[in-house]
């Protein structure tokens, strides 16, 4: 095991099998990530994207979780301070500026992750919520639990224009995106299995398994063909279905989270300080829960 200078995140390389491993070790909170978390993780695909001997890397959760995606018990703490100047007061909103210039930042992981130039093989189980989502949808091969609960319920109370929204309709489609994004449903891998958003859809305790086994199937493959396969993948999405993503992304999600609620509105950071982070997502999903007729 690779050294990465935080216990949440492991890292691990099988020069033999031509492997790199990186587990989320967060399990108290469901893997989910802050930022300097977020930034290790960047830092072990960068030694990844840089080692010519590793041809796959699984991205996976501890504990049978995936991700629950980014750390909401602290909202506003992702926007921190600039460097060299001041921290904003506790209760007070991140300037705008601050939002795009932290956010420009944020979803430049994510940018790096779709366009990684490696194979990258997600194994996928338990909660995969959020940016969780969004990494296993980024993966070029996906083995998920059927289930899995999967979907952006940050939605709820920070508004649809969360996330990577080219990616979204591109690998969802542009109904089960839309779906998700303006609903904030949480819903099981297994139901959408017939729609091809991911590559292996199995019982849960198959996945470790299908998981190696399709990186091991893709380690076998030249080098130098998947690496230039990756580029020539990215140069067709980025023509086809990505234009703008980069700059759309971290400018609507910055915009998004700057939001005005009006009575009967659910504020989740209002309520979150009131009634403390686990009530306050009771209070969120009684809010919207709506039942079915």
């Amino acid at each position: 095991m690779t050294a990465t200078g935080d216990d949440r995140v492991l890292f691990d390389v099988e020069h033999e099998k031509r492997i790199a491993t990186i587990t989320l070790n967060n399990p108290s909170q469901r893997n989910s990530y802050d930022a300097a978390m977020r930034e290790t993780i960047g830092r072990c695909l960068d030694q990844v994207a840089e080692d010519d001997d590793i041809v796959v890397v699984v991205l996976r959760g501890a504990d049978g979780v995936f991700s629950t995606g980014a750390d909401m018990n602290n909202a506003y703490g992702w926007y921190g301070k600039a460097d060299g100047g001041e921290k904003a007061p506790a209760k007070s909103r991140p300037s705008q500026r601050r939002r795009l210039a932290v956010d420009r930042k944020s979803f430049g992981f994510y940018h790096n992750l779709m366009g990684f130039p490696k194979v990258t093989v997600a194994e996928v189980s338990g909660y995969a919520l959020g940016g969780g989502f969004e990494m296993a949808l980024m993966a070029d091969i996906a083995v998920i639990a059927e289930t899995t609960k999967i979907g952006m319920p940050a939605t709820r109370f920070l508004g649809p224009a969360l996330g990577s929204l080219h990616m979204f309709f591109h690998r969802l489609g542009p109904v089960l995106a839309r779906r998700l994004l303006l609903t904030g449903d949480i819903i099981e891998a297994g139901t959408i299995a017939h729609l091809g958003v991911f590559t292996d859809t199995c019982e849960p305790d198959a996945v470790g398994a299908r998981a190696r086994y399709w990186a091991e199937k893709v380690a076998k493959m030249p080098a130098d063909g998947v690496v230039i396969a990756k580029e020539a993948f990215r140069l067709v999405e980025q023509s086809q279905a990505y234009a703008g993503e980069e700059v759309a992304s971290y400018l609507f999600h910055a915009y998004g989270t700057n939001l005005q609620f009006a009575p009967g509105e659910f504020n989740f950071v209002k309520t979150r300080a009131q009634h403390g982070t686990k009530e306050a997502f009771r209070l969120r999903d009684e809010h919207f829960h709506v039942p079915e007729p």
